[in-house]
């Protein structure tokens, strides 16, 4: 799963892989922001752990699971 963050105030974005499902994605960020959390804590497929603060955040993008095409398509 593709994700991607924009963060408030940064010209760049947070933009990573994820094996977590989209549900497990939206419920994590939902919860941040409906339940007063200070932070976001998503992790991508190589472990690393990503804690964006929940006052920053711009926008949250998330990708669909459809691998990538190599080559000419035709």
């Amino acid at each position: 799963m593709d994700i991607r963050i924009g963060i408030a105030n940064s010209p760049r974005e947070l933009n990573f892989e994820s094996s977590q499902t989209p549900a497990e994605i939206e419920q994590a960020i939902a919860a941040a922001l409906g339940g007063g959390g200070t932070h976001v804590s998503l992790s991508d497929n190589k472990g690393k752990v990503y804690l964006v603060p929940v006052a920053s955040l711009s926008y949250v993008e998330i990708g669909s699971e459809e691998s990538r095409r190599v080559g000419f398509v035709g």
